[in-house]
């Protein structure tokens, strides 16, 4: 268990290990709500589809040939 010090502003820094143990970088997300008199704080996990974009960078090659063989395969 870590021990932090909030700013003047409310502000809290969250300990190293539990923040790579969590995959918490610059501009995560999290969440934070009470519950049973604790302050929660949970990462926001975002959509892998949405991540995933652009990974490949095939710039629409692969989308243009999939639209080419469907055309292909209504024409049977």
């Amino acid at each position: 268990m870590s021990i932090v010090t909030t700013t003047i502003k409310g502000q809290i820094v969250i300990p190293a290990t539990i923040r790579k143990k969590f995959g918490l970088k610059q501009g995560s997300r999290v969440n934070i709500y009470e519950h049973n008199k604790k302050i929660i704080v949970e990462p926001v996990h975002q959509d892998p589809v949405a991540e995933g974009r652009g990974i490949l960078k095939t710039k629409g090659r692969v989308l243009k040939r999939l639209v080419e063989e469907r055309k292909m395969e209504a024409k049977r």
